[in-house]
């Protein structure tokens, strides 16, 4: 049961408890979690603040990515989604903008390969003319207690998939990108904590909040503005894939709101920080974190 998340609902401090569930699989797939995560708020009503502007969000099919790209449809603009292999995560994402009468083009590729990303920015040309908005979100974690315990393979795929992936997705659309164009970058507010059991993910997401910063100072002259989001826990297909089944269960209560984020709660900061409304916005890190100091 979710608690209540709006003015319009009395907020409970009692605790989420998830049922226990593992998938054996990175990463995981959302259509098969217990409860769903709530991608869409029903309550959030667009303005036109991205109005027929092109997206890519990557991850979009699930997770915050889904929530990032409903948002952005929803604000008026079309979208383009990479993903990995969850299609039908993707085919449900895809059917939800269309519904909200904006186009989505969705592509199975894995963005470790630089030829791929390519590939993404040249359908996103072909299919709109145009780029505005590039969400580089996608992502993997592991659990492992001990640093004895990440393999090189497995320290290679994460920083592949986490950081140099964002390098090559960046340089692919950065001849596209005109002045008042955003890029936005999903890390984590683990970046800044740290947390003992995926240190090699961690320390993936603390090279996009440096990524972030040099990128803005980089781009600044050319009137592209980049950010971040660093989001505290949420309920996404990457937890019960990286996650034990007892430690689902208590997912996300340590913080001051005690519960998790639902995907659509993060979907705004995206937003503010694609449209005009954050045209002095660059080179930040903004927390959506419940409640949690970060310094």
């Amino acid at each position: 049961m979710y608690p209540y998340i709006s003015w319009q609902q009395q907020c409970t401090m009692v605790p989420i408890v998830f049922p226990p569930q593992h998938q054996n699989r990175h990463p995981g797939l959302e259509y098969v979690m217990n409860p769903p995560p709530l991608s869409h708020n029903p309550a959030y009503k667009g303005s036109g603040k991205l109005k027929n502007k092109v997206a890519i969000v990557t991850g979009g099919d699930s997770g915050i990515g889904r929530a990032v790209a409903i948002a952005f449809a929803k604000e008026g603009a079309n979208l383009v989604i990479p993903y990995l292999n969850e299609h039908q995560d993707a085919n449900d994402t895809k059917h939800f903008i269309n519904q909200l009468g904006r186009q989505c083009v969705t592509l199975a590729v894995d963005l470790r390969y630089e030829e791929n990303c390519h590939y993404v920015v040249d359908t996103a040309l072909r299919n709109f003319g145009r780029l505005d908005v590039l969400v580089n979100n996608h992502g993997v974690q592991y659990h492992q207690n001990s640093i004895l315990e990440i393999t090189k393979v497995q320290l290679m795929n994460t920083f592949q998939t986490n950081i140099i992936s964002f390098f090559d997705m960046t340089k692919a659309a950065l001849p596209y990108l005109r002045p008042g164009s955003s890029i936005i970058n999903t890390t984590s507010d683990t970046a800044f904590s740290g947390m003992s059991f995926m240190i090699d993910y961690t320390a993936s997401k603390g090279a996009i909040v440096s990524f972030t910063r040099s990128l803005a100072l980089s781009l600044a002259d050319q009137g592209i503005r980049v950010n971040a989001v660093a989001p505290g826990p949420t309920w996404t297909p990457l937890i019960p894939s990286a996650f034990t089944s007892e430690e689902v269960t208590t997912f996300g209560t340590e913080v001051p709101l005690r519960r998790p984020a639902q995907p659509f709660e993060l979907a705004p900061a995206y937003v503010l920080l694609a449209s005009d409304d954050g045209s002095y916005i660059s080179g930040q890190i903004i927390f959506v974190n419940g409640g949690s100091i970060v310094t």
